[in-house]
């Protein structure tokens, strides 16, 4: 049974660096995501070093790091760490030097395959070894068009990731995986992701970084998280991006994060671990939650993600269930956590 973990160190004084997700982290689009350049700042003033790790490959390390600055954050750009040099070092380790290799994809990755000392060719006709696909904007139909050919005919079909979607403002856009999917679809042919959550990422990030201690932080359970696990690295979700509090009590135990908190302040703070006695009581804080016929019962008071820790560790040992709350605390705080009271199934993992 995996449970929420407890720490009475904040993360930032506990290990050595912070492997940062972006989207949806630090940013939003554009914007960034309210109170994170400080936390990070005061994190970095903790003695915590921070690496910036995106599964985004359409930027270069200092795009990245100029945005990052933009939105109020200190960066620079040997400390980004993305997908697209995740991908070309796993194409480098297969292929000899100055192979052809077809990118589809934005800067980042052409720059990197060009670093890499590979041939970059346009079209399925140049026989190239490899095709390597990464997110971007102006990614269009020919592009997606010539990838299918070269695969069919046998070229490595390599991926920076497969997120289906990207944050934003807006809500959930089409991510890299959605049109990796288009070339699947039409070469019949899965690809090598390189991405989170595959360990080749966290390799590169750690390489990179020269973290000994790491701590993975991110918005989504399928790559973050779930590459954290991959390779036992402690993980903290923060919930200023894609997953929901409901999201996290469904999560499968490859996907459970060992820490949880609202935003990156959460390397600041302690976090008190939930106990579950012998009955199937779950207590965190001033909450407790009790398994009845049909669901989960919330009662107490004090902060809301210390409910949503109490939360996590019932459901985590236990099943399919609803959330109830008992007093009117309960029910405020399940409010702030967006779990409605008796209409959120929480699928049994």
């Amino acid at each position: 049974m995996t449970l929420p973990a407890g720490s009475d160190l904040p993360p930032a004084r506990r290990y050595d660096v912070a492997l940062l997700d972006l989207d949806g982290v630090v940013y939003l689009g554009p914007a960034g995501v309210p109170g994170a350049a400080d936390a990070l700042a005061a994190a970095r003033a903790a003695g915590m070093r921070l690496a910036f790790v995106t599964n985004n490959a359409s930027r270069t390390p200092e795009a990245v790091a100029d945005l990052l600055r933009a939105v109020g954050v200190e960066a620079d750009p040997g400390e980004v760490v993305t997908s697209a040099q995740a991908a070309c070092h796993v194409l480098a380790d297969r292929l000899r030097p100055g192979a052809a290799v077809l990118v589809v994809g934005g800067e980042g990755l052409r720059r990197e395959a060009e670093l890499r000392g590979f041939t970059l060719v346009e079209s399925a006709e140049d026989a190239p070894a490899a095709v390597v696909q990464g997110f971007g904007p102006e990614v269009g139909w020919r592009d997606l068009a010539e990838a299918a050919v070269a695969v069919r005919r046998g070229a490595w079909f390599v991926a920076t990731n497969l997120d289906p979607t990207v944050p934003s403002a807006r809500g959930p856009l089409p991510g890299n995986g959605s049109l990796v999917a288009a070339v699947r679809t039409a070469s019949g042919v899965e690809p090598t992701s390189t991405g989170k959550p595959d360990p080749a990422m966290h390799r590169e990030s750690v390489q990179r970084s020269q973290a000994r201690d790491p701590l993975v932080v991110g918005d989504r359970l399928d790559t973050d998280i779930e590459g954290a696990c991959r390779v036992g690295c402690d993980s903290l979700l923060v919930l200023t991006g894609v997953t929901t509090p409901a999201d996290l009590l469904a999560a499968p135990p490859p996907q459970r994060p060992t820490y949880v908190s609202g935003g990156v302040d959460g390397l600041l703070t302690s976090h008190p671990a939930p106990l579950v006695d012998e009955a199937g009581r779950a207590s965190c804080g001033g909450w407790t939650v009790t398994r009845e016929t049909g669901g989960l019962t919330l009662a107490g008071h004090g902060d809301h993600l210390d409910a949503l820790r109490a939360l996590c560790a019932a459901a985590w040992a236990g099943g399919g269930t609803l959330v109830r709350a008992d007093g009117e605390a309960a029910g405020e705080a399940l409010a702030r956590l967006g779990l409605a009271e008796e209409r959120r199934f929480i699928p049994a993992p």
